[in-house]
């Protein structure tokens, strides 16, 4: 009876702890309602340890704090640095994009000191086996500078060629700069980068962990691809550095994703962005020197605006640049993204662009890298198609990679940033927006060609799923705010 009576002490104990911590996880947090109502759901069905994931994963407390002078710091640097070479380049404001999407450039200039760019040119690289040629044979070229910022490097074969190459550079006198995530390459192996520190190459790390192998930081990640070459070629997209991403693993199999190599003044911004996380992570600083911003001749006609995002950002820009084009649209939305999941205001965009009849086509994997990430993609796309959105799913032995958003053959945006809460709020992310209908047209025939390699998600077919699928969507949905 003694034990029953403790037994029942307990758990009116912990119910009442719990009580405490989720009121205190509702009237102390800032968050959206629906991500706060996902976190007290976390609290009641996993007490005490939920509070504690919450504790890692959820709060805002590293983001007001770290972040925040971040912030301050870059907007300073950049209001010089953006004055600069505003007052050095000579931008054509007759092109066509200034007039039919100022809109959307004055959005981007305000949310995000993006700088509309006439004189680009770029080079479409729809998948490893093609970037990687692309960026060894550009790294080989360099004179003066590289600087490279990965989410993700592997210690592998691919890897370690750029590394040697890195290495190799360095000790003929090029300045190498590598900036790593610190949960990306949690794994990656300092022998790794030892030889280009040797070399007299430089390596810092974004956000490290607070014990090597363990890093509960999971949010607030760099998830930008970002490589600058001697300031006048770039690489901008969604390929890390390995293996995988040339089809080579057994689990992903082939790996459709999108990159661009970019030569124009748009090199200049991602220079910027660059060096901008760099001073964050190695707590030093860098010169604004002309040999980072060589001048620059007009090798193409592409606009473009590099558009960052992340916790260290007053707005979600690249939010509310998807937002824009959505609801600017007359014609047609292309999607493809390897998260999709939306918050509200995204999805009722895309449902009322569909009924207002604008031809809305969404692509995710059928592959699943994350289990409950792909169950809340297709639960919210059920929702769309009774609107009249069109959803495909990419062929279930490979992967598809690809963040990109492209409306009515004259715009995109590709870059790091999914179609999903996580790349809109928590983490760092980058894309370039093009405004170039060559560009765009060329991306949306690649888009067509995907489609041969889908099956498309119809309501019919979407109602056939088993009770087992249909309550991890459910369950998936309900913690979409959280993944």
């Amino acid at each position: 009876m003694i034990l029953g009576d403790i037994k029942i002490e307990l758990s009116t104990i912990i119910l009442f702890v719990n009580i405490i911590l989720a009121f205190a996880v509702i009237f102390l947090s800032r968050k959206n309602p629906g991500t706060t109502w996902a976190w007290v759901l976390v609290l009641m069905f996993i007490p005490i340890l939920g509070f504690i994931l919450y504790l890692f994963l959820g709060q805002d407390m590293r983001r007001r704090k770290v972040f925040s002078r971040k912030e301050d710091e870059d907007l300073r640097k950049l209001e010089s640095r953006y004055q600069k070479l505003l007052t050095e380049e000579s931008y054509d404001y007759r092109h066509p994009a200034v007039e039919k999407d100022k809109d959307l450039i004055h959005l981007h200039l305000q949310n995000a000191d993006a700088v509309f760019t006439h004189n680009n040119r770029i080079q479409i690289l729809k998948n490893g086996r093609e970037k990687y040629p692309a960026l060894i044979k550009a790294l080989k070229a360099a004179r003066q500078h590289i600087h490279m910022e990965y989410y993700i490097i592997r210690n592998d074969e691919i890897g370690r060629e750029i590394r040697d190459i890195l290495a190799s550079k360095a000790k003929d006198g090029v300045e190498i700069r590598l900036l790593c995530d610190g949960m990306g390459c949690l794994y990656l192996p300092k022998s790794y980068l030892k030889p280009i520190v040797k070399a007299g190459g430089e390596v810092a790390v974004f956000y490290p962990p607070f014990l090597p192998h363990i890093n509960v930081r999971v949010n607030y990640r760099n998830h930008r691809k970002i490589t600058v070459i001697d300031g006048t070629k770039a690489f901008i997209g969604g390929l890390n550095l390995g293996d995988e991403y040339t089809g080579k693993s057994a689990r992903y199999g082939f790996w459709r994703d999108t990159h661009f190599l970019i030569d124009g003044s748009a090199v200049d911004f991602l220079q910027l962005r660059f060096i901008t996380d760099w001073e964050f992570a190695a707590k030093t600083n860098l010169p604004f020197d002309e040999k980072y911003f060589p001048v620059k001749e007009i090798t193409g006609t592409a606009g473009i605006q590099i558009v960052p995002s992340g916790p260290d950002s007053k707005w979600a820009a690249i939010h509310q640049g998807y937002f824009k084009m959505i609801v600017n649209a007359e014609r047609n939305i292309y999607i493809q993204t390897a998260y999709f999941v939306p918050d509200d205001s995204l999805a009722e965009a895309l449902k009322t662009a569909a009924l207002g009849g604008v031809d809305v086509k969404i692509m995710i994997p059928g592959k699943r890298d994350h289990p409950f990430v792909h169950w809340a993609s297709t639960s919210y796309l059920s929702d769309l198609l009774d609107s009249g959105v069109k959803a495909y799913i990419y062929n279930y032995d490979r992967f598809m990679h690809t963040k990109a958003v492209m409306v009515d053959g004259r715009i995109a945006s590709v870059g790091s940033a999914n179609f999903d809460i996580r790349s809109f709020s928590y983490n760092f992310e980058v894309n370039a927006v093009v405004y170039d209908p060559y560009t765009v047209s060329r991306l949306e025939q690649q888009f067509r060609e995907d489609m041969r390699e889908c099956i498309e998600l119809t309501r019919e077919l979407y109602d056939r799923r088993s009770v087992n699928v249909r309550f991890r969507e459910s369950v998936s949905r309900l913690i979409s705010p959280l993944l």
